[in-house]
């Protein structure tokens, strides 16, 4: 019953998409094309006046205008989406980068995203923090095919934003508060991890020689097929911090693992670090251990670029120097 029920919401929710799809292109082609839209508003009043008579509310001014960039943005009517709802799709109307809308179109759709989640994901910018963390060129084609050979650094973003925590910044807080809001708030935390994560465990204990330790999250992600151990610190990165979660990978890949599970992977979430204390602590070729900051509110766009801009620096200077060690003489 209740299938047949979401069957008959679902045929009605696309036929009124497709509606709406088709209103828009009507109104470009009477407006005689997009290049010359913006001289049709007394059109679409006009069009808002008759359609409010012959049909009822839903046909205001401003909901022909949706429904006429949503032609725009949309213009191939035959890859509309069932999955998504009118309100989706004009949260997506508000993403201009093709690149990204595409991927939190398709995000939306695997992830089974409300409207409430695809918003706060674009407002806090998951494709370009998911971007900032991979090669530039790369991210197009990976971002979207997640599944087909991901790696820990395709899933693995910085900063991680954990706005809905409600923690103030530059206020007196421990670790174990910040590990209490993220229990409170699990499934908005597993929002922003991403797709695929599922909750193990909290404060999981080992211990060996008598010596006791406790990793504060762990999660088990079935994209990558492995345990992730999620380490809170409040201050800084320390090296210490590097090698403590070191031996908590290394403990799980050697314990714990079971059978068709890759390597286990670390991240510290830290209010800040320093990518020399990185990148001299852990090898070169380090591929389990990774830190993200973490912001306690949404960033602004200037924000967002300074931390991009910073990431493509680091990226371009690992390059220059790969490039000077290949030349030196052997």
């Amino acid at each position: 019953m209740i299938n047949a029920r979401n069957k008959v919401y679902s045929t009605a929710n696309f036929a009124m998409i497709e509606a709406y799809w088709n209103i828009g292109k009507k109104i470009i082609e009477k407006q005689g094309g997009k290049d010359k839209a913006e001289y049709g508003l007394g059109l679409i009043k006009e069009l808002s006046t008759q359609m409010t008579k012959d049909f009822g509310k839903g046909f205001t001014v401003t909901n022909l205008k949706y429904m006429r960039q949503f032609y725009l943005t949309f213009p191939n009517g035959h890859a509309l989406r069932g999955e998504l709802s009118w309100t989706h799709y004009r949260s997506l109307m508000r993403v201009e980068n093709e690149k990204a809308r595409n991927f939190y179109l398709e995000e939306a759709i695997k992830s089974a995203w409300s409207t409430r989640q695809l918003d706060r994901q674009i407002n806090s910018f998951f494709y370009e923090r998911l971007l900032s963390s991979k090669n530039k060129e790369e991210v197009s084609q990976t971002i979207i095919n997640l599944e087909k050979g991901a790696t820990p650094g395709d899933i693995i973003r910085d900063p991680y934003v954990l706005e809905f925590l409600g923690l103030v910044p530059n206020t007196d807080f421990y670790e174990s508060d910040l590990e209490q809001a993220l229990i409170t708030h699990l499934q908005k935390f597993i929002l922003e991890l991403g797709r695929g994560f599922s909750f193990v465990a909290r404060q999981q204990r080992f211990s060996f020689d008598g010596r006791h330790f406790r990793i504060d999250l762990v999660f088990y992600n079935y994209i990558l097929k492995c345990f992730v151990l999620i380490d809170l610190k409040i201050g800084d990165l320390t090296h210490q911090d590097l090698g403590q979660m070191q031996m908590y990978v290394h403990y799980y890949e050697r314990e714990m693992m079971n059978e068709g599970d890759n390597p286990p992977i670390g991240i510290i979430l830290c209010a800040d670090k320093s990518d020399s204390v990185v990148k001299y602590t852990l090898p070169q070729d380090e591929k389990q251990i990774f830190a993200s900051k973490y912001k306690l509110y949404l960033p602004s766009e200037e924000e967002l670029l300074n931390e991009l801009n910073k990431e493509y620096l680091s990226i371009e200077n690992y390059i220059d120097e790969q490039k000077k060690m290949n030349e030196l003489p052997r």
